[in-house]
Formats: C-alpha cells, sequence, structure tokens
C-alpha cells in the first residue's frame, strides 16, 4: 500500500531539499473517455486528491491524462495502431472532448486554491491527435492548465507535433530509448528540439524520461548528458 500519510509526504519534501533536487511535476493517471458521469468522477476525485497530494510535496504541477475509449483493449494492440482507436459505438470524438473539459474544469477549483497547475500531455488517447489536445485546452482557458509537451508520443513526424505544440507547452518531457524502447524506438535531435523549443520562447523544465531498455544507471547518465549538451 502506498503511504500517503503526511509525515512521509513531509519526509519526501526534506530529503528533496537537502539533497538539491527540484520536483517539477507529479507524473500521475486517469481516464476522462467515459460515457457514465460516475466514472468520470472518480477521475476527477482521483486527479484532486493528488493536487492535494502535490501542494504537500511543494510540487507546482500535475501532469493530466485525456484518457481513451478502451475499444481496443490491449494496450500493446494500441500502440501497432499509434493510439488511433475508434470510439465507443454510439458516441463521436466530440462526445469525448466535452467530458474532458468538463472534468478538467471541476480539477480547476483546487488547482487555483492549492496553486498547482495540470498540464495536459499529448499521450496515448484522446490527446494522441494534437489538434484535438489544443482543442481541449483553448477551450478551458485557464491558466491554471498548461501542457505537458511529450517529445516521444506521436503518429507521425515528431519534429512537426513538437513544433505545433512549442509555443503552448508548459513542461517537456524528453525521451530517450537507450536499449530500444519497449513499444517502439526514436532517434530524436535533441539538437534540432532546442532550437525548436528557443525558437517558440520555452523557458520551462525539460523533464528527462528515459524509456528504454538499458540499464537506467548508466542509460540515464548518458540521456542526461545528451539533453545538458542540447539545451546548454
Amino acid at each position: 500500500m502506498v503511504d500517503e500519510s503526511p509525515a512521509y509526504v513531509t519526509k519526501l519534501k526534506r530529503m528533496a531539499f537537502e539533497r538539491g533536487l527540484a520536483l517539477p511535476m507529479l507524473s500521475i493517471h486517469q481516464d476522462f473517455v467515459f460515457p457514465e458521469q460516475a466514472e468520470r468522477d472518480k477521475n476527477i476525485t482521483h486527479t484532486t486528491h493528488c493536487v492535494e497530494l502535490a501542494a504537500r510535496l511543494g510540487i507546482p504541477c500535475v501532469r493530466l491524462n485525456s484518457g481513451r475509449w478502451k475499444t481496443i483493449k490491449s494496450f500493446d494492440d494500441l500502440m501497432k495502431v499509434k493510439g488511433d482507436e475508434p470510439a465507443l459505438p454510439g458516441f463521436t470524438e466530440q462526445n469525448a472532448i466535452d467530458w474532458c473539459i468538463d472534468s478538467i474544469n471541476k480539477c480547476l477549483k483546487v488547482c487555483e486554491r492549492e496553486g498547482i497547475m495540470l498540464a495536459l500531455e499529448n499521450h496515448w488517447g484522446l490527446t494522441t491527435n494534437i489538434d484535438t489536445l489544443l482543442k481541449i485546452h483553448k477551450a478551458v482557458n485557464s491558466p491554471w492548465l498548461g501542457i505537458n509537451m511529450d517529445t516521444g508520443n506521436y503518429p507521425g513526424d515528431p519534429y512537426a507535433g513538437i513544433a505545433k505544440l512549442a509555443s503552448q507547452a508548459t513542461i517537456v518531457q524528453a525521451k530517450t530509448y537507450y536499449g530500444g524502447g519497449e513499444w517502439y524506438t526514436l532517434d530524436l535531435d535533441y539538437k534540432k528540439i532546442a532550437g525548436i523549443l528557443r525558437q517558440a520562447g520555452f523557458k520551462g523544465w525539460i523533464s528527462l524520461e528515459m524509456e528504454g531498455k538499458a540499464d537506467p544507471l548508466g542509460a540515464v547518465q548518458k540521456s542526461y548528458d545528451v539533453l545538458r549538451t542540447a539545451f546548454a
């Protein structure tokens, strides 16, 4: 069982401070793509609980997922079609977009109270489509909803997707795949990506996400060196 007691949470916060570690974002999962309001409410409650947990940890941002239709049951099979999942029978993508907008809006009062941003990610699901992600972001239209731009989650050309999101990005998750990825592998040019972000005026956090199968003790350091060189 996960320990979320005040004593343990504040201990983590103290330990991070003592080691000079910043905690910029809490990465969690939620899913708002449910026709049933009760299911969406469960995910809203989970999200607001994690916002309050982030506040106790001194973390200013929480990663947000849109969720997905779940008409493709296996995530392995979803990866084979690059997240292109059909809607539930009788529903449309606009229904799912509306559910996401409504659910996010219900989380924002807690975000504003606690001073914690949500950052909607281009994650496999509804927001695999960059236009859908931007549509949700624009419709919510709140300073408490940002965008977590992942460098690896694109069905097509990653650089085109990165360029489309760069001016709206609040934080960036920079993927590396040393040892080969679980579902796919990208050889990303981080000097090129850094140039795209600089041109867009991005000044936020770059969060390293090593998703390869190599030993992390070596691969994370190698990834860090690549990012430091590219973004220095």
